[in-house]
């Protein structure tokens, strides 16, 4: 596992997210774990989660309950150019 101080974070977390491809990246402060850089794919294996974030807003029902107000024609404006 690789660790490293939050000042080393800062200066280049690209090198954070590299190291966190080939396993969890600790993350320190003052010289105590304070964080763990994981990839997504292995948060996801650690929570049981494999759902995308798109899947949780998709509308299941055919015909969702909305309270949406009746529009009319009267209450269209035309933009005066």
């Amino acid at each position: 596992m690789t660790t490293m101080s939050s000042r080393e974070f800062n200066r280049d977390v690209s090198a954070a997210k590299r190291a966190a491809k080939h396993g969890p990246v600790t993350i320190t402060e003052h010289g105590r774990r304070a964080h763990v850089l994981l990839t997504a794919d292995e948060y996801d294996q650690l929570s049981g989660r494999s759902d995308l974030v798109g899947d949780a807003l998709v509308i299941h029902d055919d015909d969702p309950d909305l309270d949406l107000p009746h529009r009319s024609q009267r209450s269209l404006r035309v933009p005066e150019l």
